[in-house]
């Protein structure tokens, strides 16, 4: 079967920082696959490498078994033109801390714009699928309303509807839950939940240990740009093999 996702070798710099020193790993088709770690241990910035948000300096991406970002010709790299990796991102959604809503548009144009713009669907078709969609995340009675009149949670949920109606085969979250006040983060945690209840594979950056422990299939703990420890969320969480390890969730659990 294979991998929804790999990663060989993978490294990025800012110019003489490395962010990532060699990242390998795999996610399988619907897996929830959830990266830990402290700010600074390059797990957002290996989610932006995914879809080629960041290009890698070193290494190589594959998502559904296509390289993301180049084509290969004998030994050599060629970055693909911004065109095709323009369709390569409409097979990943992408969730990001901040919402990032088009503040002069209503839930429902949120969630409408990309089908029309980029797959060029009619307006009815895709504001049916928006509606859905909306209700889907249990927004069915805000379709009409603007970002500003949204709690952050809210407009989380629109944001996570908006990605989804690409129709992807891969969702990546970074840190979904972050920038929300702690009473609405079980919203947005139930949606990804019913996500991975579908089969959806994602690739969650998170800090909520209770959502890796109970959804995720895989864990893998990062720290300096490296995986130090990788396994079943369970396990690691209970019982970490590395003093690294230990020494985060000591802090965080």
């Amino acid at each position: 079967m294979t991998a929804m996702v790999k990663a060989e070798g993978v490294h990025k710099s800012y110019g003489p920082v490395q962010v990532l020193k060699g990242i390998d790993l795999e996610v399988a088709p619907r897996e929830v696959f959830c990266l830990i770690g402290p700010s600074g241990s390059g797990k957002s910035t290996f989610l932006r490498c995914i879809n080629h948000l960041e290009k890698i300096n070193g290494g190589r991406l594959y998502v559904d078994g296509e390289l993301v970002g180049y084509r290969q010709q004998g030994n050599k790299l060629y970055e693909l033109k911004d065109r095709e990796v323009a369709a390569q991102r409409r097979d990943i959604g992408m969730v990001f801390q901040r919402f990032n809503l088009f503040p002069h548009m209503t839930a429902v144009e949120n969630v409408m714009e990309a089908p029309v713009q980029v797959k060029r669907e009619t307006k009815s078709v895709a504001r049916e699928r928006a509606l859905r969609l909306l209700d889907r995340v249990g927004l069915a009675d805000k379709a009409g309303n603007y970002p500003s009149q949204l709690s952050g949670g809210q407009q989380q949920r629109v944001a996570i509807a908006r990605a989804l109606a690409m129709e992807p085969k891969l969702m990546l979250f970074d840190e979904p839950t972050s920038a929300l006040d702690p009473e609405l983060v079980g919203d947005v945690l139930d949606v990804m939940r019913s996500l991975a209840e579908e089969g959806m594979t994602m690739i969650v950056v998170t800090h909520e240990m209770g959502f890796a422990r109970e959804v995720g299939d895989s864990l893998v703990f990062m720290d300096n740009g490296v995986v130090v420890e990788a396994g079943n969320p369970r396990d690691i969480l209970t019982n970490p093999q590395h003093e690294r390890t230990k020494s985060f969730l000591s802090k965080v659990l």
